[in-house]
């Protein structure tokens, strides 16, 4: 049976700037960069507080793409058509503070959701993310959300 998910991917428009962005900005850890023969780049980040989970950024293209998917790929990461996920703190109001001090783009200030603060960003490709301090979830209250204290 499947326990976990170890590894996601999030495409990026060029590895330096990608891992530069998810380093510096993110504060992310560099888990693994290094050439998996002469045409692929294996390189993965992730967040220092969970070590079971590494993203992959990778750029579109060969061997994984031909020129034509990668194109559209790079087409849909520019204009900010994807959105990954969504990255949990356990205060969004300052994370977006520190977040946006780094130089971060942020679409959406911190705002209150019926399932927490959520506050939207990009990362350098066009990739969009939902930032969010959750509340937590009261069974006994008919599926109501209740603040987190």
């Amino acid at each position: 049976m499947i326990k976990t998910l170890s590894h996601a991917c999030v495409y990026v428009l060029d590895y330096a700037s990608a891992k530069e962005f998810y380093a510096e900005k993110l504060g992310f850890t560099v888990r693994e960069d290094m050439m998996l023969g002469e045409r692929f780049r294996w390189l993965t980040v992730g967040p220092p507080d969970q070590p079971e989970l590494e993203i992959i950024l990778m750029e579109p293209g060969p061997p994984q793409h031909d020129p034509e998917t990668a194109r559209q790929l790079r087409e849909l990461i520019a204009k900010g058509a994807l959105g990954p996920g969504a990255w949990v703190t356990p205060d969004c109001r300052k994370t977006y503070e520190v977040l946006s001090a780094r130089g971060v783009t942020f679409l959406s200030e911190p705002a209150q959701r019926p399932y927490g603060v959520e506050a939207t960003f990009r990362d350098d490709s066009g990739n969009w993310f939902s930032l969010t301090e959750r509340t937590e979830f009261d069974p006994g209250q008919d599926w109501c959300f209740t603040p987190k204290e």
